[in-house]
């Protein structure tokens, strides 16, 4: 007679399958469990995993969402066919918020459209931005998923901005010409940043 798999088990499937990170409430509506139950199965996955002193992979919890992603020492090891691949609609955000961090999520509205919301979402379901609410907006910082992604040879973020900021001066661009030439389209405009944090009502409407 076979047994019921217990929460962790079920969790560390879920995650290793789903390959991006999600939150406590999306696990407990897949599972059809409560919030306390699925916290307290992560808790205990995340202790199980770190025990495996051979295993390559860890749990790891970034601005209220979790993932099962590849130990930081070993990434830097794996061919690069092997590294997860970042849409590339989404580089002119990523490179916009690693720019002007602690970015307002408004400001980058201002700069990509309304289109900004969805990337800042996919951005931080991949594990590469955090954001925090901040009055009528949300504060966006890189992770270090993200830097590790990039090459960066920093992970504060302060220091990553730091780095990217070099990087654009070498090639004579501003974060604006910066991001549009990563956008998929060639012709996509981007606005230059203006540095006023505007923090307007369609903002605090269209966050989540």
């Amino acid at each position: 007679m076979s047994t019921e798999p217990e929460i962790h088990t079920l969790l560390e499937a879920i995650l290793f399958g789903a390959g991006k990170s999600m939150s406590v409430d999306e696990l407990a509506s897949l599972l059809s469990l409560r919030n306390f139950q699925i916290a307290e199965g992560l808790q205990e996955l995340k202790s199980m995993m770190a025990a495996r002193k051979s295993s390559a992979l860890q749990l790891t919890e970034v601005t209220g969402r979790w993932i099962i992603e590849v130990k930081p020492e070993i990434s830097p090891s794996l061919p690069e066919s092997f590294k997860p691949e970042i849409p590339q609609r989404l580089l002119p955000a990523a490179a916009l918020i690693a720019y002007h961090q602690p970015m307002p999520q408004a400001q980058l509205r201002d700069m990509l459209g309304p289109k900004a919301y969805d990337h800042v979402r996919d951005l931080a379901s991949l594990g590469l931005i955090d954001k925090r609410r901040d009055g009528l907006t949300r504060r966006l910082t890189t992770t270090r998923r993200f830097a590790e992604y990039f090459g960066c040879p920093e992970i504060e973020y302060r220091k990553v901005r730091t780095w990217f900021r070099e990087e654009a001066s070498k090639l004579g661009l501003t974060s604006a010409q910066l991001a549009a030439s990563l956008a998929p389209d060639e012709q996509m405009t981007i606005s230059e940043f203006t540095g006023e944090d505007k923090e307007i009502g369609i903002d605090a409407q269209a966050e989540e």
